[in-house]
């Protein structure tokens, strides 16, 4: 009779590799987690400080009226009424000046829009400000590429915007906080914080 060696895992050295792998995924799922909620926070606080950016060289460089508002509807009729920045947001060329767009893709002898942004994820939530902590809804740049100020019917511009997720204003690796804070300057400059006092100071996350 030939005896034939076998090779595997015995029991014990099953048992050993569930362990460790168990102990890797209990590890590592959290972290992803983690990393899941920074990334879409990071990207949604970015995407909104380079709208301001674009609006901004892009009055100077065309000499017209650049306006950047909540949209309901940014992804068709890109129109400035009935929503927040939770809901969508356009950057368009605003003619007139009154921040107001006529519904549609395009609009013959010109409000275009130059740029869409799709409703942000619901995890997120934004909180944007003007004049006096009321509720903004636009920023509007005038052909010099300076910020317009509260534009008369429209109500207050935005002068801070609060991006939060579920986490809220907490410290968060780094010793920042988890929660992101765009501050527009009258001159239309926008910058992104991190600063847990300075978020807490303008009313924290909803």
């Amino acid at each position: 009779m030939t005896n034939r060696n076998q090779s595997g895992f015995t029991l014990y050295e099953l048992l050993i590799t569930m362990v460790v792998i168990g102990i890797v995924l209990s590890v590592g799922i959290p972290n992803f987690g983690v990393f899941t909620q920074n990334s879409r926070i990071t990207s949604t606080a970015n995407d909104l400080h380079s709208s301001f950016y674009l609006g901004r060289s892009e009055a100077a460089r065309s000499k017209e009226n650049i306006t950047i508002c909540a949209s309901a509807n940014s992804m068709d009729a890109a129109t400035c009424t009935g929503g927040t920045f939770d809901d969508g947001w356009i950057i368009f060329i605003d003619l007139d000046g009154n921040i107001q767009r006529p519904a549609g893709p395009n609009v013959p002898g010109g409000e275009n829009v130059l740029r869409r942004h799709p409703a942000v994820d619901d995890a997120i939530d934004i909180v944007a400000k003007g004049t006096g902590g009321v509720d903004a809804t636009y920023f509007s740049f005038a052909p010099t590429g300076l910020g317009r100020g509260d534009v008369a019917g429209a109500g207050p511009s935005l002068q801070t915007a609060v991006i939060c997720d579920g986490r809220g204003n907490v410290v968060a690796a780094g010793g920042n906080s988890a929660a992101r804070y765009l501050v527009v300057t009258p001159l239309g400059r926008a910058t992104v914080l991190r600063d847990v006092d300075l978020i807490t100071a303008a009313g924290g996350c909803p």
